[in-house]
């Protein structure tokens, strides 16, 4: 993705809607040109075209919110991909960063096992990832599968890394969710892997969602940019909790 379609992106996170003419005169480019940046960028599922340009997806929509912070989001899925080995096997929960991750990982020829029928989407053109999805009822918006079956697709599975995606983060409540039934699920695989990773951009610290998702010392490596304040830098560590800012 270059830088043009990644500004495109910001635009369409803030406006909701782009016009072809108008972003062909912002970047000095042809109109051919911007309509085959947003072909590409709906191939990957961040925006929806529509007649003279294109529209953001539902708001709750998980390719809505890979546009917002992707640079920033980027960085972290690419310090996060350095902690896993070459064909390893992996656990990732659904999340924008948590796709942009599974992208990061196209040449260590992994095996990802996830619950987000976007993300196994979202590499399902990769030829060196294998993707193991895990069952469960769909929540349609959020692409994700949740509920007991995700717990029993999980029988006799065991890995060393989980990474994590979260909505929020207070010293109150620890890390926090939106969604009960995501929650359940990240809880659940938890208790499948060795070491559990929180990846989230600063802007979940501070914030508190709607429903408890981990406590502090249940992770051992947070990774996060480095606009996260202060007073949760010294937070973490003194919990020793492995703190990754990039």
């Amino acid at each position: 993705m270059n830088s043009r379609q990644i500004e495109i992106l910001n635009i369409i996170a803030r406006e909701s809607k782009i016009n072809v003419n108008e972003l062909a005169k912002l970047f000095n480019v042809s109109q051919v040109t911007i309509r085959n940046d947003l072909r590409y960028l709906e191939k990957q599922g961040m925006l929806k075209r529509v007649h003279g340009g294109a529209v953001a997806v539902t708001d709750d929509n998980i390719a809505n919110r890979l546009c917002l912070n992707y640079k920033v989001k980027k960085k972290i899925a690419r310090e996060a991909s350095k902690l896993v080995r070459d064909g390893e096997t992996v656990m990732i929960e659904s999340g924008s960063t948590a796709a942009i991750l599974a992208k990061e990982l196209a040449n260590k020829k992994v095996t990802i096992i996830t619950n987000s029928l976007f993300i196994a989407n979202y590499v399902k053109d990769i030829s060196d990832i294998n993707v193991i999805l895990l069952g469960g009822f769909m929540q349609k918006t959020s692409e994700v599968l949740v509920g007991p079956l995700v717990k029993a697709s999980l029988t006799d599975i065991y890995v060393d890394k989980l990474f994590v995606g979260v909505d929020g983060f207070t010293k109150e409540t620890g890390f926090t969710s939106l969604d009960l039934g995501r929650t359940e699920a990240v809880r659940y695989m938890r208790e499948k892997a060795n070491r559990t990773i929180v990846i989230t951009d600063s802007s979940k610290f501070g914030i508190r969602g709607n429903v408890h998702l981990l406590d502090l010392e249940e992770v051992d490596t947070i990774i996060t940019d480095s606009e996260i304040g202060q007073e949760y830098v010294d937070y973490i560590k003194s919990n020793n909790v492995n703190l990754i800012m990039v």
